[in-house]
């Protein structure tokens, strides 16, 4: 990520160190130096304070005196010495040999110096001055101590100079391995700061292509995670949300999709039946008209003939419609499914035996082997309609010796029921369509018999509508139609 968080406060948090670094190495250049005067300004003072007390406690060239002379020496870094009136050395502490000390004793009472003066109170006068004999430059107080003695306290700059330019150094490199150390540090901390604001980044990226299934780990009670728990919780309601909106459009688009399937069925039923309609209407018209201008009158057969003709047709259209409405029934799911347990072989022989005068007089054969009892699952009185619309279309096709031969297999779960009839196959290309409303394979044989073209239409829909598989395949000598049950 080119503007990363963890980039950019690792970047800040760094110039604001680097930034208090460099502060903190200006202030020290500038100011340390003077600070260091100011603290040996002090211990200046504080000498002179001591050696005041030591002087009204030991006797002056006392063993113990020299001894607490020196340790202020040592302690404060100084050099002291000690003149009666006459400007005479009376003590010195620090080791100088006493020419340099008479040099520095005239030097300092008799010679008019450049000094800058610090501190001046009737007791002594605190400057900083330069040796003429070294140019050196010291720190220095001079005056009258309390018993009337005269004292020089020095202490070199040069040290001051020297130890504020060691401290800067030193702190000049402590400052570097502080940065560097530094640095890693704000790089770690701000990783590990900023790892949950970038895992929530991840998951607000993934939510955006509709993936919910991204969640932040609440590890704490801060406002990142509280920001992850609302996230978690928006995520599950737009998931819900989403999943809401998903099933009311697919929901919507299936409504849809029936209203344009119910205006196509009805557009399509509405051409079919006028086509089937128009041809035994156009025959009882006709027929009805020359009954009507009494052609024939004188014939009684004839006038029987075009009334038999005209009652059959009639019948024809009956039956056609009678058909039409049970399979819209089916179509639409209007006829509930009354699922039952039942046996299978006693429908079947039971409606044989019903067609039997019929099945005589069209002089067909019919062999039967369906073991009894067969206990299946389905609505009774719709695979009835299932099986007579095969019986029936196996009547009217029978063909050769006319044999309609009905036998069952043993599925698993379930059987198959085949309805067999010799004669012609199915061309092939019709296969796929002779399920469809008013198709008809031979037209002509068809209006010959009296067929409507739905029955086929009725076996798919009670078929489709109980979920079981049904066909139809060619033979040798005929065809064979099935259907399958559960047991």
């Amino acid at each position: 990520m080119r503007h990363s968080i963890r980039k950019q406060f690792s970047v800040m948090f760094i110039m604001v160190l680097l930034a208090t670094i460099f502060m903190t190495i200006a202030m020290n250049l500038l100011f340390l130096r003077n600070f260091h005067v100011q603290i040996k300004q002090k211990d200046i003072v504080n000498a002179y304070l001591q050696i005041n007390g030591l002087n009204a406690k030991y006797p002056l060239l006392s063993e113990d005196f020299k001894d607490e002379m020196l340790d202020l020496c040592e302690q404060y870094n100084l050099n002291i010495i000690i003149m009666d009136h006459d400007s005479q050395i009376l003590a010195s502490v620090r080791g100088e040999d006493e020419a340099f000390k008479e040099e520095l004793v005239e030097y300092f009472l008799y010679e008019n110096k450049d000094a800058d003066i610090v501190e001046e109170n009737d007791n002594y006068v605190l400057q900083v001055s330069s040796d003429k004999q070294n140019e050196n430059l010291y720190l220095e107080m001079w005056g009258t101590l309390d018993n009337g003695y005269q004292f020089l306290i020095r202490s070199s700059m040069e040290s001051i100079v020297k130890n504020a330019n060691v401290s800067n150094q030193f702190w000049m490199f402590a400052a570097s391995i502080s940065a560097l150390a530094g640095g890693v540090l704000i790089i770690y901390v701000t990783n590990r700061i900023t790892r949950p604001i970038r895992q929530l980044t991840k998951i607000s990226e993934r939510m955006t292509n509709l993936d919910f299934d991204a969640k932040y780990e609440v590890k704490g009670d801060n406002e990142i995670d509280l920001l992850g728990m609302h996230m978690n919780k928006m995520s599950n309601e737009l998931e819900r949300t989403i999943s809401e909106l998903k099933t009311a459009n697919n929901e919507l688009k299936k409504d849809i999709e029936k209203k344009e399937q119910i205006d196509e069925m009805r557009r399509e039923f509405l051409a079919n039946v006028s086509h089937e309609l128009k041809t035994p209407i156009a025959l009882i018209q006709g027929y009805a008209e020359g009954l009507k201008m009494g052609i024939n009158d004188n014939d009684e057969s004839s006038k029987d003939f075009y009334c038999e003709v005209i009652m059959d047709e009639a019948n024809k259209m009956n039956e056609m419609v009678k058909k039409l409405m049970s399979l819209n029934e089916l179509e639409f799911g209007n006829i509930p499914v009354q699922m039952e347990r039942f046996d299978i072989s006693e429908l079947i022989y039971n409606y044989l035996q019903s067609m039997e005068l019929l099945i005589q007089q069209n002089n067909i054969k019919v062999e039967c082997d369906i073991p009894r009892p067969t206990y299946v699952w389905a609505d009774e009185i719709q695979i009835e309609e299932v099986f007579r619309n095969y019986l029936t279309n196996a009547m009217n096709h029978a063909a050769g010796d006319k044999i309609i031969r009905i036998t069952m297999e043993e599925k698993e779960g379930g059987i198959r029921i085949n309805v067999f009839n010799t004669g012609n196959g199915i061309p092939e290309e019709s296969l796929a369509h002779i399920w469809d409303k008013f198709y008809k394979v031979d037209k002509a044989r068809t209006r010959e018999y009296g067929g409507s073209g739905v029955g086929l239409s009725i076996v798919k829909a009670v078929m489709e509508g109980i979920n079981q598989n049904y066909g139809v395949k060619n033979e040798e000598d005929g065809v064979t139609f099935y259907f399958e049950l559960s047991c």
